[in-house]
C-alpha cells in the first residue's frame, strides 16, 4: 500500500520540500499543495524510473551535500579571484579525463553535475562505455591532483551511497 502511494519516497520529499521553499510559506495551503505534489510527481514520473536506484547509506546523502555545497563556496572564491586578479593568459585551463569506479547511472549523473555546479570546473563529455568522464578546469596546474580530489571528495561518497 505504502509502496503503490509512494513509489519513489526520497523523490515525494524532494518534490514536496522543494515546493515549500520556493514557495517561501508554511501555511496549510502549501504544506497540503506539497504533499500533493509530492504524491503526485513521483506517480506521474514512476514510469521513467523503472529501475531506481537503492540508496544502500541515505545518511551520506546530508554529507555529501554538505561537502558540495562547501566546495561551491570555496570555488566562488577562487574563481572570482582569477577573473579579478589573473590575466586570462595566464590561466591553466585544461581538459581532464576522471576514470570511474561508479557505475549506477544516477550516481555518474550526480557526479557529473556536482562537477558542473562547482565553479571552474566543467563536466564534458562522458564516453561512450560509461567508464569516464571528461572534465574541463578553467585552472589547474596538478591535473592528477585533481582527478584525485573528484574522486575522493565525489566519487567515493557517492559509491557508498548508491552501491
Amino acid at each position: 500500500m505504502l509502496q503503490r502511494l509512494f513509489p519513489h519516497p526520497v523523490l515525494s520529499l524532494v518534490v514536496a520540500v522543494v515546493w515549500l521553499m520556493l514557495a517561501n510559506d508554511l501555511s496549510p495551503g502549501h504544506v497540503l499543495l506539497a504533499i500533493a505534489f509530492g504524491v503526485a510527481v513521483p506517480k506521474l514520473t514512476a514510469a521513467y524510473w523503472p529501475d531506481r536506484p537503492p540508496l544502500r547509506r541515505p545518511a551520506m546523502v546530508l554529507e555529501y551535500c554538505l561537502v558540495v555545497l562547501w566546495d561551491i563556496i570555496v570555488s566562488n572564491i577562487q574563481v572570482a579571484y582569477l577573473v579579478l586578479f589573473r590575466r586570462g593568459d595566464s590561466l591553466r585551463s585544461r581538459y581532464i579525463t576522471v576514470p570511474l569506479d561508479i557505475t549506477v547511472p544516477e550516481a555518474i549523473a550526480t557526479l557529473a553535475g556536482t562537477i558542473t555546479m562547482t565553479p571552474g570546473t566543467v563536466s564534458a563529455d562522458l564516453s561512450a562505455d560509461g567508464r569516464a568522464l571528461l572534465v574541463h578546469c578553467l585552472d589547474t596546474d596538478d591535473p592528477e591532483g585533481t582527478v584525485a580530489q573528484i574522486k575522493q571528495r565525489y566519487e567515493r561518497r557517492l559509491k557508498e551511497i548508491f552501491s
